[in-house]
């Protein structure tokens, strides 16, 4: 099938690309800054621009397209996102209609009852859509167990953060979240069961859970301990300042998200077992192992902030910001020098060659690891000029290598997290372009702590080397 992918920058569309990939459609994603979209991780995917909001940049995006994939919100862009939510939704399926689209997949929320408006904004964008005659499988679900899920960076960031928790009674309020992996095989899963086309589906987890439940066991997964008290009256406003204040998710976001927990979110129709009898979902716990494994091992394909990501890295600039509870620091340099000349200096940093700039810094921070039981610099590397995959640079490891385009290393040494350092290449008209960037998944407030602690070393660091490895790149190959 050709399908359009629309919100292709944010948390879902990527995840869906890949599958969709995976299954061999050939996909077109709508965005509205091409700019933003991973490219080189979906080469094989059609971009193009537009905006609901702008109807007339709708036609080129859905023109020969059998099935439209909605992912579309406009919480995070406007305070009046009902109003906005309603517009791009008519216009969406009046385009689809015109541009004879067969079918149009969303996901909405999970509830029923006296809903909050943004649940109540979600489901009405679902009606919407098949206003015009299109068709429309509409999914609706809790929670989205996955990294980088708005509703579980919440969640998550607010057991790292504070070890006593005072809540109000919406911690008791039962739901049905879902992990990312199942909720992609069911929106994927309809395309091949035609008996889903106009249906509402309402999908879930394999148990239905507490929030405080789900506060608890991610922090006995995470080894934090953690208290929860329950006070009888907080606002869905002053809880959302309290939480804009502990997690990245601003306060007009989380007010939106808070109120939406005073009403239970759970699965109370038996249409996805029928339609799906293959797909049987993850218990919370289970879905919740599967994202702590990705995090940790660093491996994050998308995220709510992902639109906000690369694109905002100046040219010879910095960027700091979180992403799926992770500190991370980006920085850029334009060198004008081809990759295979840029490469070499960045495959060698380390071992004797040390770390382009003040090694004295490093030598001092591995002295320290040492003292307190870590690995330091005393196992080098293996190899003065080549790493492979799990080889050992010092107190990193190699994990994951593309020669000319990528290394990753992973920290480990003493600390309270866990940290990356990731460079990335890619050609430009004039040269190279390097992006590296610092990451920490800091563990608790003593994570927290110990990151800010040492960001104005981070910031000397970081800074020099990229100007260092600029310098040496244009000039030689390395020593």
């Amino acid at each position: 099938m050709r399908i359009l992918v629309t919100g292709a920058t944010g948390y879902l569309g990527p995840r869906i690309i890949d599958e969709l990939m995976t299954q061999g459609h050939e996909v077109r994603a709508m965005v509205r800054d091409a700019r933003r979209f991973d490219a080189a991780a979906h080469h094989d995917v059609e971009v193009v621009e537009a905006d609901p909001l702008k109807p007339m940049t709708l036609r080129e995006a859905l023109a020969d397209i059998d099935v439209a994939y909605y992912l579309i919100h406009s919480m995070a862009k406007s305070d009046d996102f009902h109003e906005d939510d309603r517009r791009a939704a008519r216009a969406f399926g009046q385009a689809a209609r015109d541009a004879g689209v067969n079918r149009i997949v969303y996901l909405g929320g999970l509830g029923d009852g006296d809903l909050s408006p943004h649940l109540a904004s979600r489901q009405e964008t679902g009606r919407l859509l098949g206003e015009a005659g299109v068709p429309v499988t509409e999914f609706r679900a809790g929670m989205i167990v996955g990294s980088g899920s708005i509703s579980f960076e919440m969640v998550r960031t607010l057991v790292e953060h504070l070890p006593v928790m005072v809540t109000p009674r919406w911690v008791q309020m039962p739901t049905q979240p879902i992990g990312i992996v199942d909720t992609v095989r069911y929106m994927t899963a309809c395309l091949d069961v035609p008996e889903s086309s106009g249906e509402v589906i309402e999908i879930g987890g394999a148990d239905v859970v507490t929030y405080g439940e789900m506060m608890l066991v991610y922090a006995r997964l995470r080894g934090l301990s953690r208290r929860i008290i329950r006070v009888p009256v907080i606002t869905p406003r002053l809880s959302s300042y309290w939480v804009n204040l502990v997690t990245p998710v601003p306060a007009s976001i989380s007010r939106a998200l808070i109120e939406s927990l005073k009403t239970p979110t759970i699965v109370r129709s038996n249409r996805a077992r029928e339609l799906f009898p293959d797909i049987e979902p993850l218990a919370y716990e289970e879905a919740l192992r599967r994202t702590l494994v990705r995090i940790e091992t660093g491996d994050l394909p998308s995220s709510w902030t992902s639109s906000a990501a690369a694109a905002d890295v100046p040219a010879h600039g910095a960027r700091l910001s979180e992403m799926n509870g992770m500190i991370i620091e980006s920085r850029r340099v334009e060198i004008p020098a081809p990759p295979e000349q840029v490469w070499p200096h960045i495959c060698g940093i380390g071992g004797e060659r040390g770390w382009l700039y003040a090694d004295q810094l490093w030598q001092a921070r591995a002295t320290l690891d040492r003292l307190i039981g870590g690995v330091g610099f005393r196992r080098g590397r293996r190899d003065r000029d080549q790493l492979r995959r799990g080889d050992v640079v010092d107190w990193w490891r190699v994990q994951e290598i593309t020669p000319g385009e990528r290394l990753l290393l992973h920290a480990e040494m003493k600390l309270p997290g866990d940290a990356w350092l990731d460079f990335q290449l890619a050609p430009t008209a004039t040269g190279t372009r390097v992006d590296m960037r610092g990451l920490f998944d800091p563990r608790g407030l003593a994570g927290r702590a110990y990151w800010w602690g040492l960001y104005p070393a981070h910031r000397r660091i970081f800074s020099g080397m990229m100007a260092e490895l600029a310098r040496r790149a244009g000039a030689r190959p390395p020593d």
